[in-house]
């Protein structure tokens, strides 16, 4: 049986990016380069794919878990050394074999799709995808003869003045007859400039024995880029969320300042909803129809549904229902449920919290882990006073309580349904139904007192 199979090359450190983080865990638009390739060879529903890991293993594997098998490359001797690490675990089965670099993270599966489809079109035992280049410095050169046949692949520092004029480059991703492939890496040399065995030299080889080499050119130079240093990074990311925006625009959402936006690629937007300009939005968040983002607002891991409001305001691992609405600068912090149509005001701060429907909790408040239930009103300054110094306690709220301003709620505590506390209340114990708990000092006029104050 014929497979579809994928390498995937991930084990160079990436000296490049000056960075403690191994290269190709550096995010595009939220997600590590290399989980970006797996991605989009997951979307072709390859039969097998191999990782091949080698500085930093053990994190790509955490990153990628058991999406991919993977190879270890211990000595870095180039891409042709790298690939033949994949021997045991592919080289027996019939079939055709990607090979793509874990640090290109543009790609998408479509181009890899027509990739594979001209490779057995051809009935090729290699096909290398290429593209033209506005400045082909630093990439490999495909060299043509006269009639357009594939002659060879040339690394830069190995070419001519004249094989450095050409302007079709190798991306870096070939499509191999599987077995082909692998009997042809046994006969790999390192006779170069690098001194490392090259997988262009495949293509050399194919050639000499008279194999069908081809070259699948594809339109879009900015899916090869490849991703070697911050500036590339901050290349990268800039093509990716300009992609990402313009797919949500033609999805049906309103983004007032596409520049100014940032959506990383797992984020999923329904119809109708307005953003702003200045708005980020991360991780595996979900948005639904006719919400409305407004400037500077954080939005990460969470669910907002639809009709929701935000109003410069940071939401973090946390969800809010349809209608309801927060801000501006007020922040969700983990864990944090907001009902339907629940109204959380400017300056509150939430953690841990369920708020179910029609509460409203206005400004310059504090709610930690506690529970509150339908149509409460916590009024101005109210603080959940939820930490003892060692533990964290919980407080609940019934239906229809009323919270006054500037009260302490001490937990753990339970204000009953139809309760009520006064402003300025310290209330350390629980209430029944229809009480009204007041913890404050008694006011004291002092007649003339302040005829003897300085000023």
């Amino acid at each position: 049986m014929k497979t579809k199979n994928a390498i995937i090359l991930a084990a160079g450190k990436g000296t490049r990016m000056k960075s403690k983080l191994y290269k190709v865990l550096h995010q595009v638009a939220g997600k590590a380069m290399v989980d970006h390739v797996l991605t989009q060879l997951e979307a072709n529903h390859m039969d097998n794919i191999v990782t091949i890991v080698g500085f930093g293993a053990e994190n790509v594997e955490e990153a990628l878990g058991d999406r991919t098998k993977y190879a270890v490359q211990k000595q870095q001797l180039g891409t042709g050394h790298a690939v033949m690490q994949a021997d045991d675990l592919l080289s027996d089965l019939d079939g055709q074999t990607l090979v793509i670099s874990g640090d290109t993270p543009l790609f998408q599966a479509e181009t890899l799709q027509k990739l594979v489809e001209y490779h057995t079109a051809k009935q090729a035992s290699a096909t290398v995808l290429t593209s033209i280049a506005p400045d082909p410095t630093g990439y490999g050169r495909l060299v043509r003869n006269e009639i357009g046949i594939v002659e060879k692949i040339v690394e830069q520092k190995d070419a001519t003045p004249e094989e450095q004029a050409i302007n079709e480059i190798n991306t870096g991703v070939y499509c191999f007859d599987n077995q082909t492939l692998f009997n042809a890496l046994k006969l790999l040399s390192n006779d170069n400039a690098q001194g490392e065995y090259y997988l262009t030299d495949v293509v050399g080889i194919l050639k000499k024995r008279g194999d069908i080499v081809a070259a699948y050119r594809m339109d879009d130079f900015d899916e090869s880029m490849g991703v070697n240093d911050r500036m590339a990074l901050a290349k990268a990311n800039e093509i990716m969320r300009n992609r990402i925006n313009t797919h949500w625009m033609q999805e049906g959402v309103t983004l007032l300042d596409p520049k100014t936006t940032y959506i990383d690629s797992d984020v999923k937007i329904g119809s109708d909803t307005v953003i702003e300009g200045g708005v980020t939005i991360k991780g595996n968040t979900v948005i639904g129809t006719d919400c409305y983002i407004s400037s500077h607002s954080d939005i990460i891991n969470s669910i907002l549904h639809d009709e929701v409001k935000v109003t410069s305001s940071t939401i973090e691992d946390s969800e809010m229902h349809t209608g309801s609405d927060i801000g501006p600068y007020s922040h969700l912090r983990p864990e944090s449920e907001i009902g339907e149509n629940v109204h959380i005001g400017n300056f509150v701060e939430i953690k841990k919290a369920s708020i179910d429907k029609g509460t409203k909790v206005g400004h310059l408040t504090y709610v930690g882990d506690a529970t509150l239930g339908k149509n409460i009103n916590v009024g101005c300054g109210v603080v959940f006073v939820n930490y003892d110094g060692t533990s964290k306690h919980h407080t609940n709220i019934g239906d229809h309580a009323f919270i006054g301003s500037n009260s302490n709620l001490i937990a753990p505590i339970n204000i009953a349904e139809d309760s009520f506390v006064a402003a300025g209340s310290t209330v350390y114990n629980d209430t029944d139904k229809f009480d009204m708990a007041i913890a404050r000092a008694r006011q004291t006029n002092k007649p003339d007192y302040a005829k003897k104050l300085p000023w």
